[in-house]
């Protein structure tokens, strides 16, 4: 599947997880309720998934941890944030350089309206 369409269904998943239980809720809430929507559109989502890094000749196994990684391809990072900060887009872009994802969507819940929540990600 092309990588617009899988972000599409994310997205299209985030919104209808967001449009049901609205901003307030913590970031484990929404990740359980979105990888319920992925799964149920058919996407293949994996929770929690480790991100090893590697510096020179040490590697940690798991140094973070990806919130939600879909069809091995997209990594989504969630967030129930006031405001995102600098950190939050440093994260998810550090997230996809050690994982080798060229795409990631950032995805903040506690706003009223969630297309204003959501950023994307390409390197």
């Amino acid at each position: 599947m092309e990588l617009n369409r899988i972000t599409e269904k994310i997205i299209g998943c985030a919104i209808e997880v967001h449009k049901h239980l609205g901003p307030g809720l913590l970031e484990s809430a929404y990740e359980e309720c979105l990888f319920f929507e992925l799964q149920h559109a058919g996407l293949k989502a994996e929770r929690q998934k480790p991100v090893p890094v590697v510096y020179k000749e040490v590697h940690l196994d798991c140094g973070y941890r990806i919130d939600v990684l879909v069809e091995n391809l997209v990594i989504i990072e969630l967030k129930t944030v006031e405001l995102y900060s600098p950190v939050h887009e440093a994260q998810i872009l550090t997230y996809m350089k050690f994982a080798q994802k060229s795409i990631g969507l950032l995805i903040n819940f506690n706003v009223t309206q969630l297309k204003n929540g959501i950023r994307r990600y390409k390197i």
